[in-house]
This record gives structure tokens, C-alpha cells and sequence, in this order.
């Protein structure tokens, strides 16, 4: 086959990449730090969408969209939001290219076309959304703005990895208005939940909610929630994050109502979101040696069926048989593949779709109908299985259920097995470099330590988990007291 994947053992990050080349959910690009996400990868990516969509929608959401560009003077207007993301702002100076009068047939900036003020690609949507809500509110009865906006956005990265980090990336940032700090509060931690509930009850993959040490907050927060899950190789990745934005960008912005008393207050705002980040989560939590290994609840293709024939003949019989198997699969809504192109050998699709991920595969030939039966392979647990074509369908969806549940099951265990509290610099250490996973330490409060753990092992503060239980201890770095654990791990 030529796609040959390198093991987890030999080379984690080899790993990864050559699943998402080899697994076609992405490729590299001409344009330096940015990717094609191929159609297989976008499938999945709608599904995930759709999902996510949903359930906004459902929390009583609307979708919105907002300009690219942001005026650098709106960008400046909060200003540890613009500090935060300076760094990585992308800037249009100019609007036409001319004729090099010097080089034919080569294009140059015109120098007359230069902008009257630069504009910023946005790196997040914060400072135009705000701007434009200061003509959309002036009393309490324009409040609450539910808005969400399915966008791509750009952040000049130095260092790539598809998926995980790309200069430009897809993802839906929310962003509400709210009467009372209260309210933008309550607004924050459901989104949080929405967020947890879709990565584990539709990703497969457990989470960690908590909110975020001071350093690690979102530029321009109060405070910032987020969900921290496992890869297989020891290391967090945050799969999302819910921020209480207080009053900052009301104030940066101007941006009053008149309360039901008539007196005039700052709105309080809040803003969340997750990206195509999620599909690299996906793929480096579940998969294997041999491919993708994806949920079935939003696998593009959730069931593949081959044929295994000799001549016309025995191939219509298989066709007319499985034709009844796919009209009554996609009649309980379960996504399915009929492969019988003649460009390939079953072996050679058995191992492209295991490669892919596909949750199942029925294999049928003509020996198989005569005794009425197909075989089914799940790809999780690598199991085959003859099967009854009667009832087949009822079998196929109870055995995706089954596939997800395990492999949530699976995830959860191996995040479970990695959680270590410890209470000695030297073991942190130790477990960081031979463990990895979440490490629950005593911490003394002070961004100074976070910096200096950080600088020493490269390990951050993941988050402060919600309904963290109160326990007096010290420090492991400095000694000092400490009320409480948090967890830490080496990231993503």
C-alpha cells in the first residue's frame, strides 16, 4: 500500500502526522504554517460542527459573522487582549499589488495604495464584535446577546503541527452580553458543560473542567474555564475554554445600558471557544499503530461494507442484498459506505478503512449469502464476527453504541491511571519525565513559581479543578503554604 505508519513507540510525533497525511483528514500547503483540510478531514470537522451547532442553538444561541479585518486602533482599545495577542497578529498594510516596471511578468506593493490605518487579521474576534455591540445596546431590555460566529481565524505561528497549531485554523467563538456579573457567570460555566458534554458523550473523550491559574488565562479575562484532556503519550491538550470577560471590553469599548432603574452600568461579556484543534485531540487520544480510530458518533463513514466476489453473477446477487442492508441502515440515520469499486482488492480496502478509522466493517461473498451471514469487524478491538443477516441492522447499531461507550471507557481508564499526587520536588520531576499525565501538586499561588515550575520542567498549571477539595500542604518548589492541588502536566 505504501502507507506505512510509523509505530507510537519508535516516534509519538511521526505518529501523528503520518495519520492525519496517510488517514487523509489533512495536507501540507503552499502557504508556509497553514493546511488543506482534505474532505474526509471537513467531513468530519461538519459532523463535529453540526453537533456543536446544535447544541448552541439549543442554549438559545445565534449564529452571526463579523469581519476579518479589525482596525488596529479597535485592536489596541483593551489592552491586555491586544498585548496578549501582538505577537501573533498578521497586519494588512496595503490593498493593491502593480506591475515591477524592472521584472516582467513579477508583481510589487503599490506604495500609493497604502492604508490610512493598518488593519488586523483577526486572531480572535473580541475588539470588532464589541464595537459593533456599543450600537446595539442601550438598555437592559437589548440584553442578553446570545451570538456565535463560525469563523476561521489567524495566528502567526513559528513552530506548525497540523491540526494542533496552524497559522490559520477554523474553530466558533461565542460572545454574549449580559445585564449582571451574575448572569455572564452562569453563561460561562453552562458553556463549559456544553463543551464537556460534547468532547465526552460525542468525542469519546473524558475531560478535566477547571479554570485556569492567572498566567494561563485568556488575554483581557477575569477568569477562564476549560476543559484539559490526555493524549496517549502522557501530555494535556485543552479541548476548550469559557471565559468571563467581567467588564473589560464594555469599558474598552464604552458600551452602557440603563438598568431597570434607569441608572447606566457596563455590560458584562463573556466569550468561548473550541477549534479544529479538537480533531487533532481525536486523533492522538483514540488511535492506534494502524490508523484513526474514530468514535462512531461522528465518524464520516460509521459502517463500510466490501464485497468479495468472483464475476458479474455472484457480484448482483451480493448487490441486491446489501442495497436492502444500506436502505435500512441510513433509514436509522447510521452513516454507510458500499465500496465495491473494482480499482482495488478487498485486502487493500480492509486496510484503508481500518487506516480510516471506520468504526465497522461488514464483509459479504458469496459463500457468506448462501448461509445468510456477513462478518463484521469493529475497528476498536480489531474483533470479527459472523453475523446473521436477519436483523443485521438492529446488531450494527447496537454494536456502534457499544464502540463508543468502550472507547470513552478506555480513554477515561488511561486518563485515570495518570493522575499521581505527589509532594516532593524530586518526584514531580521523576513523574513528569517518566509518567507524564496529570501530576496533582501543591502550588503556592504565586505566578513567580508557576514561571520558574515552567521554565525548570516545561510544565504548566492545567487548571484548577471546579469543586477542587480544600487541603492545606506546601509549595513543592518553594515550601511555602499552599490551600489547595492543582494539576499540572506537560502540554500541547
Amino acid at each position: 500500500m505504501g502507507k506505512e505508519i510509523t509505530s507510537r513507540e519508535q516516534d509519538y510525533s511521526q505518529w501523528y502526522n503520518d495519520l492525519v497525511i496517510k488517514g487523509s483528514l489533512a495536507d501540507y500547503t503552499a502557504v508556509r504554517g497553514c493546511m488543506v483540510i482534505k474532505p474526509y478531514g471537513f467531513a468530519l470537522w461538519e459532523n463535529m460542527r453540526d453537533v456543536l451547532d446544535r447544541m448552541f442553538k439549543d442554549t438559545g444561541h445565534q449564529n452571526a459573522y463579523f469581519p476579518l479585518f479589525v482596525p488596529k486602533s479597535l485592536f489596541e482599545a483593551e489592552e491586555k487582549n491586544a498585548e496578549g495577542f501582538a505577537k501573533e497578529c498578521a497586519v494588512v498594510t496595503h490593498y493593491r499589488l502593480i506591475a515591477d516596471p524592472d521584472k516582467k511578468g513579477k508583481l510589487i506593493v503599490d506604495p500609493e495604495a497604502k492604508l490610512e490605518e493598518e488593519l488586523v487579521v483577526r486572531p480572535t474576534s473580541e475588539a470588532i464584535i464589541w464595537s459593533t455591540y456599543k450600537g446595539w445596546i442601550q438598555s437592559y431590555r437589548d440584553l442578553p446577546i446570545l451570538v456565535n460566529q463560525w469563523a476561521n481565524v489567524v495566528r502567526w505561528e513559528m513552530r506548525t503541527r497540523l491540526f494542533l497549531r496552524t497559522a490559520e485554523f477554523l474553530w466558533q467563538e461565542g460572545h454574549t452580553a449580559h445585564a449582571t456579573a451574575e448572569e455572564a457567570i452562569a453563561e460561562t460555566k453552562q458553556m463549559l458543560d456544553v463543551y464537556a458534554d460534547f468532547v465526552e458523550n460525542w468525542m469519546a473523550l473524558p475531560v478535566i473542567k477547571g479554570v485556569k491559574s492567572p498566567n494561563e488565562r485568556f488575554a483581557g479575562a477575569e477568569d477562564t474555564y476549560c476543559i484539559e484532556a490526555l493524549m496517549q503519550d502522557g501530555k494535556a491538550l485543552q479541548a476548550g475554554t469559557s471565559h468571563f470577560l467581567g467588564q473589560n471590553f464594555a469599558k474598552a469599548f464604552d458600551v452602557k445600558f440603563s438598568d431597570k432603574e434607569n441608572k447606566l452600568d457596563y455590560v458584562w461579556a463573556t466569550s468561548w471557544g473550541v477549534s479544529t484543534r479538537l480533531i487533532g485531540a481525536l486523533v492522538m487520544a483514540h488511535s492506534d499503530d494502524d490508523g484513526l480510530i474514530l468514535p462512531p458518533r461522528i465518524a464520516p463513514i460509521q459502517v463500510v461494507i466490501v464485497p468479495i466476489y468472483k464475476g458479474e453473477e455472484q457480484k448482483a446477487q451480493i448487490d441486491e442484498k446489501v442495497q436492502a442492508i444500506v436502505k435500512n441502515l441510513k433509514a436509522m440515520g447510521v452513516s454507510v459506505k458500499y465500496d465495491d469499486s473494482d480499482n482495488a482488492r478487498p485486502g487493500w480496502k480492509f486496510a484503508e478503512y481500518e487506516l480510516k478509522g471506520v468504526p465497522v466493517r461488514m464483509a459479504i461473498g458469496a459463500r457468506d449469502l448462501q448461509n445468510n451471514v456477513v462478518e463484521i469487524a469493529r475497528r476498536d478491538t480489531k474483533e470479527k464476527t459472523s453475523v446473521s443477516i436477519d436483523g443485521i441492522e438492529s446488531y450494527i447499531k447496537n454494536l456502534l453504541d457499544e464502540i463508543q461507550v468502550n472507547l470513552f471507557a478506555k480513554a477515561r481508564q488511561f486518563r485515570d491511571d495518570r493522575i499521581t499526587k505527589t509532594d516532593t520536588w524530586d518526584e514531580f520531576v521523576q513523574l513528569l519525565d517518566s509518567k507524564g499525565g496529570f501530576i496533582s501538586a501543591h502550588w503556592d499561588g504565586t505566578a513567580e513559581t508557576e514561571d520558574k515550575i515552567k521554565e525548570l520542567t516545561k510544565a504548566t498549571i492545567r487548571c484548577i479543578p471546579l469543586n477542587n477539595r480544600m487541603e492545606e500542604g506546601k509549595c513543592i518548589l518553594t515550601g511555602n503554604p499552599s490551600v489547595q492541588r492543582v494539576l499540572f502536566a506537560r502540554a500541547y
